[in-house]
């Protein structure tokens, strides 16, 4: 039997997964995967986006740099806010930049 190790969520987590849900989007929490996996896979538009969800200011592990430079898929980002979230899949103008 595999067990997770249940990391924990701060509320920019929360309310960037609310958002995304409410504007229609499909989330799928990572978080618990381990592997310096993303945070969530979120669907929208047609595509597909993983992000790492970060507080202001959070820091990005090497590890998660490291799954970063190794990705072959589709974007991935650091993401600090709603907005910065919504401006990555393209609801907003302005996207963050990748790690």
């Amino acid at each position: 039997m595999v067990y997770y190790r249940r990391h924990r969520r701060d509320a920019t987590h929360k309310s960037i997964v609310e958002a995304l849900r409410k504007l229609g989007a499909s989330v799928v929490v990572l978080a618990d995967v381990g592997g310096n996996c993303p945070d969530i896979a979120v669907g929208y538009g047609g595509k597909t986006y993983l992000m790492e969800l970060k507080p202001p200011g959070g820091k990005v592990t090497e590890g998660q740099l490291d799954f970063q430079a190794k990705w072959r898929g589709g974007p991935l980002r650091v993401i600090e806010s709603v907005d910065a979230a919504l401006r990555f899949i393209g609801c907003m103008r302005d996207a963050p930049p990748p790690y």
